[in-house]
């Protein structure tokens, strides 16, 4: 929703800057996403001048061209070059100063004044023609103001262009009551204690017949006021009107339309002007559509009508859907010469019903099926006459409808002080309560004994209950004034989105069986030797009845549930394979009867990490394989913070790592000790982890997370260099990391090599680095600098030999 700054000050007198205005409205619940500038004229003739042409002479040697003396006020005289041919000594003209930007009216490339010479002469700015300015299309010479403007004087003054600031507000669905200049004035009057403007509206002529009105649905129009108007001149709006409208994205179309346009977005109330001449039998009924009726709808789309649509009819056939959108036929055109004008309140629930079927998104419905004023109808109505009769010449033809003219009664709140300031979380003085209420039109009845009952406006559709009086309190007091007590800890404020561990498990197994992984279930009954090949016989929870020893204990890992399933394919054939598991292991705790259950995840794989075909070469699975997997399952779970170290007890591992996560450990994995295999009868390597998963779900992100690709070219540079065998990619990586955090995006490993030119215990590295600048395009001058950097720390730290 657009709202204008100078229209706002038409309901309320503002001496703030539009951006703390805008602050302002944010931090009140209605948020300003955005203060644009509006100038109908681009550029709005900045740097562009009144000017006074002093001397012009011709330059030799040239059929056009004139050098010239122009004065722009505060004693500046500038020298200027000019070719037009009605240039002369004592012209009154508009200059163009050194550094302002012209936007042609042909829509031309922009063009930016500077300082220069030409024929050798020097210019220090330009005397403008119409179209090079965008104030008309003539070519034919420089403009000729009259002698009465002084020179220096702004342009946009001269041309009395305006410009505007406007905002743009998310307005959340139960803001109905802002949606309009006077609904936003209304908060700034709460926000600022500045009164509103008074307005006065002449009330319309009752001495002439009522229009011939008659509404059969009441409850979906519980109001309906409407006038008639004649001798009605449909043309252009005055630039005022136009103004306004343009500010805030709207097209004029007529000042008829304009009008109803204006009173919509300025006080939130939707019209519609029929051309009385089309109201058949000058009857207007308000009823639902019939079986089989259809209505040319003002998009141009003949609209096949059902029975629940709220419809505005003549005497013969449907003319408008109530609240949604006219017809073609009934609309105002540059013919019409009466108007029937219609002000209503129509209930929601139809609006929005029609709005749905018929797939009309208007201003209009917007703010019905939202809820309007029930009270507005007849003040709406009575602006938009006063406006008609001053712009269009009309005349009333009728004493308005009104098939409600009773007030609609405020909404009653009974509720306390108290009530307010412990839902808030502060004390709040119940002055200060009742004076915010006031200010946003809510009246307050004291009841004693701290209670009170609040008188809601209807135009306040979204307050009905406490808590929403609590909400308005609170928006005006000042969010940033309620202090976070010690007491509202973590604990207290709910964690959004919730971290749910099944839907964390859902999430992993799709992944996983997205890489080629198949998930399998397993008995949590296992076999007592198990734990005794691990020396954890002790920790072992033994089952009372159990139905065999083979199923004697629970497990306490899941090791040896998947190497079960692994050598039960293998036997048959089938050994390449990658598996994973989710399930519970079980073990004693320290104190006596203390049982401990925790959730794992493990991976399994063996075999050819592919398949052997015509295109790649079978490969054997190997290390590289499962901590590809670990890999997918941290960064599927945005979990950056972890570290990777040797481990510590070798079993049930041959080699491998443990995984830490906040310095804890969180799991691990490697290659399957040999001696463990031959226990299961597996003959072929198996690499293995096991992981905690409480713990990757106290570290899972599960927030998602976005960055603006960069809109400068990444760079990158290669370095090979030879290490220590005992060096891992991981120190590399750290040690890049410590020399360069904000140019170095990425770093790989495309080459590994052995050999004894290099010497028993070296190996050489290959690394790519991808370097950028998200501010700005990298030069050769900073990448070097860069790559030196790491090499010369590469060389202190770990006593790598760069291979040139």
């Amino acid at each position: 929703m657009k709202i204008s700054y100078k229209w706002l000050n038409q309901f309320i007198t503002l001496s703030e800057t539009p951006e703390e205005i805008a602050n302002k409205l944010t931090y009140s619940g209605l948020e300003v996403e955005a203060v644009e500038l509006y100038e109908p004229f681009k550029g709005g003739l900045g740097g562009l001048v009144v000017g006074k042409v002093l001397a012009c002479d011709r330059i030799p040697e040239t059929e056009k061209l004139h050098k010239t003396q122009v004065d722009i006020g505060n004693g500046v005289v500038l020298p200027i070059v000019c070719g037009a041919p009605n240039i002369k000594k004592g012209l009154t003209v508009v200059v163009a100063t050194a550094g302002a930007t012209l936007y042609p009216s042909d829509g031309g490339e922009p063009l930016k004044i500077k300082k220069g010479k030409i024929r050798g002469e020097v210019s220090e700015g330009m005397i403008c023609a119409e179209d090079e300015i965008g104030l008309g299309g003539s070519h034919a010479g420089v403009i000729e103001l009259s002698d009465e403007w002084a020179a220096g004087t702004a342009a946009a003054k001269v041309y009395k262009i305006e410009s505007d600031h406007v905002f743009e507000i998310g307005l959340t669905p139960n803001r109905a009551d802002a949606a309009s200049h006077r609904g936003v004035a209304r908060d700034l009057k709460a926000l600022y204690k500045r009164p509103l403007k008074q307005e006065q509206h002449a009330p319309i002529a009752n001495t002439l017949p009522i229009a011939s009105v008659s509404v059969e649905n009441r409850e979906a129009c519980p109001r309906y006021t409407g006038v008639v108007l004649k001798h009605v001149k449909v043309a252009a709006s005055p630039e005022w009107l136009q103004f306004r409208l343009k500010s805030i994205g709207l097209n004029p179309i007529n000042n008829v339309v304009d009008i109803t346009n204006y009173i919509l977005h300025g006080w939130g109330q939707p019209m519609h002007a029929f051309d009385f001449d089309q109201v058949s039998g000058g009857q207007v009924i308000v009823r639902n559509a019939k079986k089989g009726e259809t209505l040319l709808t003002l998009d141009g789309v003949n609209r096949n009508l059902v029975e629940t649509d709220l419809v505005i009819c003549n005497a013969s056939e449907p003319m408008c859907i109530a609240g949604v959108m006219g017809g073609a036929v009934s609309g105002v055109s540059e013919k019409t010469t009466s108007i029937f004008l219609e002000s209503a309140y129509f209930h929601p629930t139809p609006v929005r019903k029609s709005s749905q079927k018929h797939a009309i998104k208007s201003d209009a419905s917007f703010r019905f099926e939202r809820g309007t004023d029930p009270n507005i109808p007849l003040e709406a109505l009575q602006i938009a006459v006063q406006l008609l009769k001053e712009i269009t010449g009309a005349e009333v033809a009728s004493s308005v409808f009104d098939s409600a003219p009773a007030v609609v009664a405020p909404f009653n709140i009974k509720t306390t002080y108290a009530y307010i300031s412990d839902y808030i979380g502060k004390e709040i003085p119940a002055e200060t309560i009742r004076s915010i209420l006031t200010d946003l039109e809510i009246q307050v009845t004291d009841n004693g004994n701290g209670a009170f009952t609040a008188l809601v406006p209807p135009f306040k559709v979204d307050v009905t209950r406490p808590a929403d009086l609590v909400e308005e309190v609170l928006r005006i007091y000042g969010y940033d004034n309620i202090p976070l007590a010690s007491s509202l800890a973590t604990n207290y404020l709910a964690q959004h989105p919730i971290k749910d561990r099944d839907k964390m498990q859902k999430k992993l197994s799709a992944t996983l069986a997205g890489v080629g992984f198949s998930e399998i279930i397993t008995n949590s009954l296992t076999t007592p030797s198990y734990a005794t090949i691990l020396g954890k016989q002790d920790t072992a929870v033994e089952i009372q009845n159990k139905l065999s020893e083979e199923l004697g204990v629970m497990r306490q890992d899941l090791l040896f549930s998947g190497l079960e399933v692994l050598r039960y394919n293998i036997n048959r054939k089938q050994q390449d394979l990658k598996v994973f598991e989710f399930g519970f292991v079980y073990k004693k705790g320290e104190a006596a009867g203390q049982f401990i259950e925790e959730h794992k995840l493990g991976l399994w794989t063996c075999g050819a990490a592919q398949a052997d075909s015509w295109k790649h070469k079978p490969e054997e699975t190997d290390f590289y394989a499962i901590k590809q997997a670990l890999a997918i399952v941290l960064d599927k779970l945005n979990i950056t913070k972890f570290e990777l170290r040797p481990l510590q007890a070798v079993l049930p591992f041959k080699e491998g790592l443990e995984l830490f996560i906040q310095n804890k450990s969180a799991g691990a994995l490697g290659l399957v000790s040999p001696d463990i295999l031959a226990q299961v009868d597996i003959k072929i390597p198996v690499y293995a982890a096991e992981l905690n998963t409480a713990l990757l779900l106290k570290a899972y992100d599960n927030l998602p997370l976005y960055q603006e690709v960069t809109k400068f070219p990444e760079v990158k540079r290669d370095l090979s260099l030879v290490i220590d065998k005992k060096i891992t990619f991981d120190e590399l990586k750290k040690i890049a990391a410590k020399v360069e955090k904000k140019l170095i995006s990425d770093i790989n490993v495309f080459d590994v090599f052995e050999g004894k030119q290099l010497g028993e215990d070296k190996k050489a590295y290959a690394l790519s680095f991808t370097l950028v600048d998200k501010t700005q395009t990298l030069t050769d001058k900073v990448i070097e600098q860069t790559m030196e950097r790491l090499i010369q720390a590469y060389e202190k730290e770990l006593g790598a030999v760069i291979r040139k």
